[in-house]
């Protein structure tokens, strides 16, 4: 049953970086500066632009990695409540016609959860890393 929980986690966790990444390079090959526009013209601060895509394509190389796994799917959580909120909440669950719903991005964001609560070991670089650190942990961890 653990193998196929692993494999399962290892397929969102690389479906969900490979998702973020192609995301996060539209945002600079549009120009970084107009996706900054965007952002300001919801009132967000233009820089945020920057920082939401760097946290992509960074944050991918290290979720496909194996690196920091749930920390990175907590920021892609928060990133996706945020666009939730901020933009697709209010064209509805499947959109209004003029824009695309909500629907990807709360699938998005649910995926990411998933891997930011249980984390994903197979093939991950964390589990060569930290291999010592977390079996210490694991002992003392209640089960």
């Amino acid at each position: 049953m653990e193998n196929k929980y692993e494999v399962g986690t290892l397929i969102l966790r690389v479906v969900l970086g490979l998702t973020f990444f192609v995301h996060g390079l539209v945002k600079f090959q549009g120009g970084i500066e107009n996706t900054a526009g965007w952002f300001s013209s919801i009132g967000l601060p233009g820089f945020l632009a920057t920082v939401v895509a760097a946290i992509e394509l960074v944050g991918v190389i290290a979720l496909v990695l194996g690196l920091f796994s749930r920390a990175v799917s907590a920021l892609f959580v928060l990133l996706m409540a945020g666009a939730i909120i901020k933009v697709k909440l209010a064209g509805g669950f499947l959109g209004n016609g003029q824009g695309a719903g909500y629907e990807l991005d709360l699938a998005l964001l649910a995926m990411a959860a998933a891997i930011a609560i249980t984390g994903s070991k197979l093939f991950a670089l964390d589990q060569m890393v930290f291999r010592g650190k977390e079996n210490s942990s694991n002992s003392t961890s209640i089960q």
